[in-house]
């Protein structure tokens, strides 16, 4: 017969750290659905509109990172919330930091200088996700 882990509670300092990582999280999902919504979703006319740079790349990359910014936003949240794979919620979310960690020079690359500052935010808000959820406040699987 299995042993049953023992539940530990978690400290205040754990906690905090916990809450913390869960609005990261949905505050993260929800910025990456939207764009990948726009970046994936909308046709490539309408969202050259509010990103100009989509209307300079293929229509198939725009697309690819619109769906990699969906997953990456699912993955930040539902493996954690289900307990189901939570290790893929550190992943989904480094993934994301790559993606923004990429678009800063292809930015800079195109004088865009002005959204820069919002990538980095993004982008280290994710590595904190990725960071608490693989080191110290981790999910465990059911």
């Amino acid at each position: 017969m299995a042993r049953r882990p023992v539940v530990t509670s978690r400290t205040k300092d754990q906690q905090s750290l916990h809450v913390g990582l869960w609005i990261a999280q949905i505050a993260l999902a929800v910025f990456f659905a939207l764009a990948g919504f726009v970046h994936g979703v909308l046709p490539i006319e309408q969202t050259a509109k509010s990103a100009r740079w989509a209307a300079d790349l293929p229509v198939l990359l725009v697309k690819f990172i619109g769906a990699a910014e969906i997953a990456g936003a699912i993955g930040l949240i539902v493996p954690a919330a289900f307990r189901v794979l939570p290790m893929l919620t550190p992943l989904a979310a480094l993934g994301l930091a790559t993606i923004m960690a990429l678009a800063i020079p292809f930015h800079i690359s195109r004088g865009e200088t002005r959204i820069i500052g919002m990538h980095v935010v993004v982008g280290l808000l994710a590595v904190f996700v990725g960071w608490g959820r693989s080191t110290r406040a981790r999910i465990e699987p059911r």
